[in-house]
């Protein structure tokens, strides 16, 4: 979340990954550094130590949903 917020502070566009097990961590943060609106996307947890193919199912999934935060979509 803090890379994500520090990335779009610079103007730079960014979406903040967040595996679902963190999700209200990154609302607290988000929040807490006052960009509650901060675009990202919700991984399955875990996703650290899985194998390449579980990397690779994840990343087909959520690389739509993330090209939709960057263009400034909603979910």
């Amino acid at each position: 979340m803090r890379d994500g917020i520090n990335i779009a502070n610079l103007g730079i566009p960014s979406v903040a990954l967040v595996t679902e097990e963190f999700w209200a961590q990154g609302d607290f943060v988000a929040q807490s550094l006052g960009m509650p609106a901060v675009p990202r996307v919700q991984l399955p947890h875990p996703v650290a130590g899985t194998d390449t193919v579980t990397m690779r199912k994840i990343a087909e999934l959520v690389a739509p949903t993330i090209v939709q935060a960057l263009e400034g979509g909603d979910d």
